[in-house]
C-alpha cells in the first residue's frame, strides 16, 4: 500500500479543501472494526522503526500537526505516540508567543524545538500559525506575513539538508463536525477544562481559515517537507492514516543498525 500517494497534497496545483471529503476513508476498506488491527500493527511497527532510528542516530523525524479547533491534534498524538519510547519522542505545543519569543524572529522558538538526530519530534501547531491566525486576525500587515511562506520553505529545506525528515499533516474536518465536537465538550464535565470562548468565536472565521490553510499548504508543499491532507471526521480513520504514512515514510529510509564497536564473538559471560 502507498497511502502517501493518495493523501499527499498535489504539488502541481492549488489545494482546494472543499474538494476533499472529510468523511472519506481512502486506502482502507470497512469501518473502525477493520481499521483497529491495522492501527495496532502500525503502532508496533513504529515502535520498531523508532528504535532503529535511535540506534542509527543519523537523522531525526519532525511531525507537524495542524487543524482547525477541535480537529483532533491531541487525539492523534495520544493514539500515534502511545507505543513510542518517551525517551526519544518530544511533543511541543505552540501557543501564543511569550514576550521573549516575540523579541525574536517567528522561527526562533520553532528551531529550538526541532528534534536532535535519533529522536522524533511532534509539533502540536507550529510555525504555520504565523501565516494562519496572524493572517486571519490581521495581527501583522500582509507585507510581513506574506514573505513568510518562502522563509518557511527555506527553513524547512535547511532542516531537511541536515537530516531532519519532515512530515506535515492537516487534519481536515467539516464545520458541522467541529460543532459536534465542541458541543461534546460542553456535555462532558471531564472535557470542560478544554473549553475556551475562542473555540466558538473563531467559528465565524471558518472560511478565512480555510483560505489561509489552502495557501499555506499550496505554497509550502515541497519535496523536502510534504503536506498530507487527512480526512479527519472519523477519528479511527485519522489515527490509522497518520500512522500508516509515518510507517511508509520511515520504512523508505532503510535505516540500519550500526555495527558493534567491539568483536562480539570474543565476549565471554561468566
Amino acid at each position: 500500500m502507498n497511502l502517501r500517494s493518495k493523501l499527499r497534497a498535489p504539488s502541481s496545483r492549488r489545494v482546494h479543501l472543499d474538494r476533499v471529503d472529510p468523511d472519506s476513508t481512502p486506502g482502507i476498506r470497512g469501518d473502525k472494526t477493520a481499521a483497529q488491527p491495522a492501527l495496532v500493527k502500525n503502532l508496533e511497527r513504529l515502535r520498531e522503526l523508532q528504535y532503529r532510528m535511535y540506534a542509527e542516530n543519523r537523522r531525526a523525524l519532525l511531525v507537524v500537526l495542524q487543524a482547525m479547533d477541535g480537529g483532533g491534534k491531541d487525539g492523534t498524538i495520544r493514539s500515534v505516540s502511545s507505543g513510542l519510547n518517551p525517551q526519544g519522542c518530544l511533543v511541543t505545543p505552540f501557543k501564543v508567543p511569550s514576550d521573549e519569543e516575540r523579541d525574536h524572529d517567528f522561527l526562533w522558538r520553532v528551531h529550538r524545538a526541532v528534534p536532535p538526530r535519533g529522536d522524533i519530534g511532534i509539533f502540536n501547531r507550529s510555525h504555520y500559525e504565523d501565516v494562519l491566525v496572524v493572517r486571519v486576525h490581521e495581527l501583522v500587515p500582509e507585507a510581513i506575513w506574506s514573505p513568510r511562506y518562502e522563509q518557511i520553505n527555506a527553513f524547512e529545506k535547511i532542516l531537511a539538508a541536515n537530516d531532519v525528515v519532515i512530515i506535515k499533516f492537516f487534519l481536515h474536518i467539516s464545520k458541522a463536525e467541529q460543532l459536534e465536537r465542541l458541543k461534546a465538550r460542553i456535555d462532558d464535565p471531564n472535557k470542560h477544562w478544554k473549553i475556551s470562548s475562542s473555540d466558538f468565536s473563531e467559528r465565524k472565521f471558518w472560511e478565512s481559515y480555510q483560505t489561509a490553510y489552502e495557501d499555506a499548504i499550496s505554497k509550502c508543499n515541497t519535496e523536502w517537507a510534504p503536506w498530507y491532507v487527512i480526512p479527519a471526521n472519523k477519528k479511527w480513520y485519522r489515527n490509522w492514516a497518520v500512522s500508516q504514512i509515518l510507517v511508509e515514510t520511515l520504512e523508505e529510509l532503510d535505516m540500519k543498525f550500526p555495527k558493534a564497536s567491539i568483536d562480539v564473538s570474543k565476549i565471554r559471560v561468566r
